[in-house]
């Protein structure tokens, strides 16, 4: 028949049951046979195409198995009529896709950033070998729902050496960041549950679940005013208590027993404390957390790897109260660990042998540096740009003296090369603040390029050393 007058090359690599199926596919999206046109025989096209009767016999199974065509027993196969064009060869890659580029910066001071000069790679690849070995066979093998056993002791005695925390294993979900495991918190909570958020706040969490029915509450110097919380129908609050973010503010012991106290005036209230990086503050005692101080079960602990280690790491893990954890098994048990099980051991063996403790210690030392040095550089040479936020963290806010607006200086800092964060990406709902006012992330800005960078950027901004207000009032 002409309608199968292929052309088949026996001379390339690809198979020839392919290039007949590919042939006859395309010959009836192109309608070039008809629908209910009978195909040749098997025996009849291997002797016109000179080919074996098995070649033809492959290419008719998987047009029949796609729905080209029909098999009609003992009488030959015939053209599907097809609604919709399952697949067309090639045409998608005609289809134009924006590729998304991410601008790489001279001085990026975003809040997440960390050293990365400072990571033990050697200690962490000599770990990593050890465990990659036929001896770590039963790690293949789907894990424990909650993360493994080990990682979550190692946890629990981190948590409570250094953050007052008393839990046991059974108590600690780990999963790959806090964006996975929020999600999973609020779904212990009942559908009609109110949820109250800190305004600003992490970003991230209303566009989680949260977008269209979470409450502000506003913060202050001394965190999160209780007070306007009370006078909500939430309960359930998510805070930040020992280093608000992104204000630095840090919740008062008065407020602390505030809130707790709010929190156990009803069985369904539940304080979510996100505890994403306690162990670097330079200015007084560590905060304790409020879960350690909590006499009723009513405070949920999450916190993260991400700024102790290394945000690709994806290790965060939540604390639940022991009056959760039924509920917690009941609506998870079929869920799997979202990470790796290599990785959980990896990070419960560098625990284990003192080697995290370590680490922290040295990174508290080169943060509390580049804290110091910043602090400095803006005293000494832009004192009317006020500095609030910085007991505690990896960041600091800066407000100032300039009538642009923040998206203004944004760009500004962005056409010299330079990535910087406004508070107003953080709002929930509008705030005035008197000066525009930014994240300045100093984490991963190397300590003997710190002066330079905050020169370029105060010079994009038109902001000179002699520069000077009569008075500077409090930002916001």
């Amino acid at each position: 028949m002409d309608m199968l007058m292929l052309k088949l090359e026996k001379s390339t690599a690809k198979p020839l049951y392919e290039q007949l199926y590919v042939g006859i596919k395309n010959a009836i999206i192109h309608k070039q046979i008809n629908v209910g046109a009978k195909l040749p025989s098997k025996k009849k096209l291997a002797e016109f195409l000179n080919i074996s009767q098995t070649t033809i016999e492959i290419a008719y199974a998987q047009l029949s198995a796609e729905g080209y065509i029909v098999s009609k027993p003992r009488i030959g196969f015939f053209v599907e009529e097809i609604d919709e064009l399952p697949y067309i060869e090639d045409e998608p890659m005609n289809m134009p896709i924006d590729r998304i580029e991410k601008k790489v910066y001279q001085f990026d001071f975003h809040p997440g950033k960390i050293d990365t000069d400072s990571f033990p790679f050697s200690l962490w690849r000599k770990y990593a070998k050890n465990l990659y070995d036929s001896s770590s066979k039963e790690l293949l093998q789907i894990g424990d729902p909650q993360g493994e056993y080990a990682l979550r002791v190692e946890i629990s005695k981190y948590l409570f050496q250094s953050r007052g925390i008393v839990c046991k294993p059974e108590q600690i979900v780990i999963g790959s960041g806090t964006e996975q495991l929020l999600p999973m918190i609020l779904r212990l909570f009942e559908s009609d549950s109110k949820f109250a958020l800190e305004n600003p706040g992490y970003s991230a969490i209303p566009r989680i679940h949260l977008q269209n029915s979470a409450i502000p509450i506003p913060v202050d110097e001394d965190g999160l005013i209780v007070d306007e919380l009370e006078k909500t129908n939430a309960n359930v609050v998510y805070i930040t208590p020992s280093h608000q973010f992104p204000t630095g503010a840090v919740l008062s012991a008065t407020r602390r027993t505030q809130l707790l106290k709010w929190a156990a005036k009803d069985e369904n209230r539940y304080i979510i404390e996100d505890d994403y990086d306690s162990e670097f503050r330079y200015i007084g005692k560590p905060i304790p957390a409020l879960h350690g101080l909590d006499q009723n079960n009513k405070v949920i602990y999450i916190s993260t790897f991400t700024k102790s280690l290394m945000p690709s790491l994806r290790v965060a893990y939540f604390v639940l109260p022991i009056t959760l954890l039924t509920k917690y098994r009941e609506i998870f048990s079929f869920y799997s660990a979202t990470v790796p099980r290599f990785d959980q051991h990896i990070l419960a063996s560098f625990m284990r042998d003192g080697y995290f403790s370590k680490h922290l210690n040295r990174m508290r030392k080169i943060y509390r540096k580049k804290h110091d040095k910043i602090t400095q550089i803006f005293e000494d040479n832009y004192p009317n740009v006020l500095i609030t936020g910085d007991q505690a963290g990896m960041h600091i806010l800066i407000s100032v003296p300039q009538p642009k607006s923040e998206n203004e200086l944004k760009q500004l800092a962005s056409k010299a090369n330079i990535a910087i964060y406004p508070v107003s990406d953080y709002l929930l709902t509008p705030i005035e603040y008197k000066y525009p006012t930014f994240l300045f992330g100093f984490g991963g800005i190397p300590l003997d390029q710190m002066e330079e960078g905050i020169h370029q950027l105060m010079d994009c901004w038109g902001i000179s050393k002699s520069n000077s207000i009569s008075s500077y009032e409090q930002f916001k």
